[in-house]
């Protein structure tokens, strides 16, 4: 069983949940390489990157480029060495009209990561998800690809259930 008890790992979820609050994600890491101790590594706005231009018509959100900010920054935090586990708001829309936020569960699992590290990783998301429980959907990954925007927003949209996609 992974130790997520830690008060400011809610707190940090609470955040992310509340639309009030600037905070986009939060990263849990373990403590040590033989810990099953979770604590908050980090959180974060999105803010820290130049706000990048719209990627396509599909993503686009405004010009601001909110959908995926908060996800850029993030990404930039997983390690290869790692395994953590991250919680994020994501914007998007299906036209001008319809901007929505969902929530993500990432499980990170570094390249480099140990085996034993691996082999306790779904036990413990199962601790995870209990304190960090709601979600529209998680994601699996253990490259920088498997974080890319567009499957994550087509992803969303089918769980929303108002996906306007046709394939």
């Amino acid at each position: 069983m992974a130790d997520v008890s830690n008060p400011e790992i809610k707190e940090a979820y609470e955040k992310v949940r509340n639309d009030k609050d600037d905070t986009a994600w939060l990263l849990l890491d373990y403590a040590s390489d033989k810990s099953d101790v979770l604590s908050l590594t980090e959180t974060g706005t999105g803010a820290s990157l130049p706000i990048p231009p719209p990627r396509s018509a599909l993503l686009s959100l405004t010009n601001s480029g909110e959908c995926t900010q908060g996800l850029d920054e993030l990404k930039t935090k997983f390690q290869d060495g790692r395994a953590s586990f991250a919680y994020i708001r994501v914007k998007y829309s299906n036209d001008a009209e319809s901007v929505r936020e969902k929530f993500v569960l990432i499980t990170w699992i570094g390249p480099d990561v140990r085996v034993m590290r691996k082999a306790k990783l779904s036990v413990h998301a199962t601790d995870v998800k209990k304190v960090l429980a709601a979600y529209s959907i998680d994601v699996a990954a253990s490259s920088q690809e498997d974080l890319a925007e567009e499957p994550i927003v087509k992803r969303l949209r089918q769980a929303g259930g108002a996906s306007y996609d046709r394939a």
